[in-house]
């Protein structure tokens, strides 16, 4: 079989002739060889830019949903769902009402309140509604005219311990009674609770 080694003559010591060392050609090569180099290719190119173009974009939706939450802090509408170009009006406006909550909605909407003198549909309404003031379930069935098809009234109601509060169980059956679906109800101001009606579609 033919040697592929190479053969190094060794110098003995004391007039002693070493042993030849035979160093393997394959050892050699594997250690003259140069590492292996990467390779730029078109799709490696390719994936980096789509992993940039998906970090861009993840960082984007991260500032959007950062400033809707610093919205919501700031704005005491925030929360009410409200949106740029929609006709709210209100009803039951009095001197205990919430400025800060109704100057957050129409900064939101990009527009004013319309009163209770408007004459068109609305596509949200804001009642402001005490014990005092008469029938609930009057005053929702008259909200529901002034509505869009599946447009939303929150019903505002003094919190327990004011003046003018309204049991839940009573908001409840009025709602049903008046044909609205209730879907939830949150603290909107220091003296004011919000509930979310929705009106059926005709």
């Amino acid at each position: 079989m033919p040697d592929h080694g190479a053969t190094v003559p060794g110098a003995g010591s004391c007039g002693e002739t070493a042993p030849n060392v035979t160093v393997s050609a394959v050892s050699t090569a594997g250690y003259l060889r140069d590492p292996p180099r990467h390779v730029w290719t078109t799709a490696s190119a390719a994936r980096i830019r789509a992993a940039h173009s998906i970090y861009r974009m993840s960082r984007r939706q991260a500032v959007s949903a950062t400033a809707d939450h610093a919205e919501e802090r700031t704005n005491p509408a925030g929360r009410l769902g409200f949106e740029p170009g929609q006709v709210v009006q209100e009803i039951g406006y009095d001197d205990d009402v919430d400025h800060d909550l109704r100057e957050g909605i129409e900064s939101i909407i990009g527009a004013e309140l319309v009163d209770e003198d408007y004459d068109d549909v609305a596509d949200a309404v804001v009642l402001w509604f005490r014990d005092e003031d008469g029938d609930l379930t009057d005053a929702l069935v008259d909200a529901i005219g002034l509505l869009e098809d599946g447009g939303t009234i929150w019903l505002l109601t003094p919190k327990t311990g004011r003046d003018g509060y309204i049991e839940p169980s009573d908001i409840n059956d009025a709602a049903q009674t008046a044909g609205l679906s209730q879907t939830k109800s949150i603290s909107v101001a220091k003296d004011w609770t919000g509930t979310r009606l929705t009106a059926p579609k005709r």
